[in-house]
């Protein structure tokens, strides 16, 4: 019998300990480890900010759904981890394991700029389902007395489909209550241009988000780095101060400290590095799927901008995960898989949208490009984002991670979660690198 701990209750891990439950017999122990009691749909989180649903709308309750379905469910936080002797420090007590899946998502690291908030700064924030509690309570007060918005993310920062989306559906808020005239919003970001997206080479992304811009009088500042916030306004390396009466910025992420604590576990900002497997390099008993997952991103930018990691990837590393690991307890006869790290992202701007498609994310590390680079827009996006919120949701109630509908449909459309690795991957074989 093998005990496979996976932590993490989010996009990452809850399906990934789902997909373990799936394929392995039941007298092997999964234990799935969260300090929060339910799962939250990331995605929908500036929704939530700008109170177009309801927080609990988006979330899941877990500790009764998943002892019924064969996974040990352990609420707390994990204060430290022993990769040698493989255990963890959970609620200070010791926990053993076989294998260890490591879906914690990320830390903010909110110290890298002075005054970034919300918990000790002046802006808010939509990482997590209590900053967006936040971000809500601070819109209405806003919406009280309106400003100047401003809106972005600082260097660093590696997923700025959220500032997009949050800019973009403010704008068409405020219109629709009558308020836009007296709110001059400015997009700051430290991409090179918009529609980078951390990753660049977006098909028409950047002519399309430019043009939204300017048509709904939204002013973009590229190539900015926000080096100090103030209680009421925003300071940029170049000299330039944004006042604001509401700012939602994004941070750069980190890994949390007890990863960041072992010597050789994490990259210096505490990111795991993998094998094409999504195993450690020198712990082969530990995995790594999500936002967690060092991945260098795919060109120099004047800035520090991350590679971002989104729900499909996430979803596709958990898979493969789960797969790689029943093959080591010998309940699997395959070639291990890794992630296609395929992205489909809905953006949604109010009355219009962008679906944004990688395919992959990362470019071939010979040729500089990818099979496919698609963005486009309508009204649609919206709703096809809708249907996928409520459609994961279903998922994550009923005890599914990706079924055999799902793959038909992404096969139909020629989209794939993994690909079977036919060679046994070094440590010098990394995601992303020539091997």
């Amino acid at each position: 019998m093998a005990h496979i701990i996976v932590i993490g209750a989010g996009l990452g891990g809850l399906p990934t300990a789902y997909e373990l439950r799936h394929l392995l017999p039941h007298h092997h122990q999964i234990t799935l480890i969260s300090d929060t009691p339910q799962f939250t749909f990331l995605p929908s989180l500036p929704w939530a900010a700008l109170g177009l649903t309801a927080l609990e709308s988006i979330q899941v309750k877990l500790p009764n759904r998943l002892e019924p379905r064969g996974i040990h469910w352990v609420q707390g936080r994990v204060e430290g981890i022993d990769p040698n002797n493989r255990q963890l420090v959970v609620n200070q007590a010791l926990l053993s394991y076989d294998y260890l899946v490591v879906a914690t998502g990320a830390e903010l690291d909110l110290d890298t700029v002075p005054g970034l908030g919300p918990d000790h700064g002046y802006t808010q924030s939509v990482c997590n389902p209590h900053h967006a509690q936040l971000a809500q309570q601070a819109w209405q007060q806003f919406l009280a007395q309106p400003g100047p918005l401003v809106v972005g993310a600082v260097p660093g920062a590696s997923c700025f489909g959220p500032a997009y989306e949050f800019a973009l559906l403010a704008d068409h808020e405020l219109r629709k209550q009558g308020l836009r005239d007296q709110v001059p919003i400015t997009f700051v970001t430290p991409e090179p241009y918009a529609g980078h997206l951390g990753i660049g080479g977006m098909a028409n992304s950047a002519k399309l988000v430019t043009a939204l811009m300017a048509e709904r009088e939204i002013e973009v500042i590229e190539n900015a780095a926000v080096t100090a916030v103030e209680p009421d306004q925003i300071r940029l390396a170049d000299g330039r101060s944004l006042p604001f009466a509401y700012s939602m910025l994004l941070p750069a992420f980190r890994g949390p400290q007890f990863l960041r604590e072992v010597p050789g576990l994490t990259d210096a900002n505490g990111f795991i590095p993998v094998l094409p497997t999504y195993q450690h390099p020198d712990y082969p008993s530990i995995y790594a799927v999500g936002v967690i997952v060092q991945l260098q991103p795919p060109e120099a930018t004047p800035l520090p901008v991350g590679v971002p990691k989104t729900g499909q990837m996430t979803e596709a590393m958990g898979m493969a995960v789960a797969h790689n690991i029943a093959i080591a307890l010998g309940e699997r006869s395959a070639h291990p898989v890794a992630p296609t790290l395929e992205a489909i992202c809905f953006a949604d701007f109010g009355n219009t949208g962008i679906l944004f498609l990688a395919d992959p994310v990362l470019p071939d590390s010979a040729t500089g490009k990818r099979r496919r680079a698609i963005a486009l827009q309508g009204a649609w996006v919206g709703w096809a984002k809708t249907a996928f919120e409520q459609y994961f949701l279903a998922k994550m109630r009923f005890g599914a991670a990706v079924p055999w509908f799902e793959r038909l449909a992404l096969r139909g459309v020629g989209l794939s979660l993994v690909e079977p690795l036919t060679h046994s991957p070094s440590p010098d074989c990394l995601p992303g690198t020539s091997c």
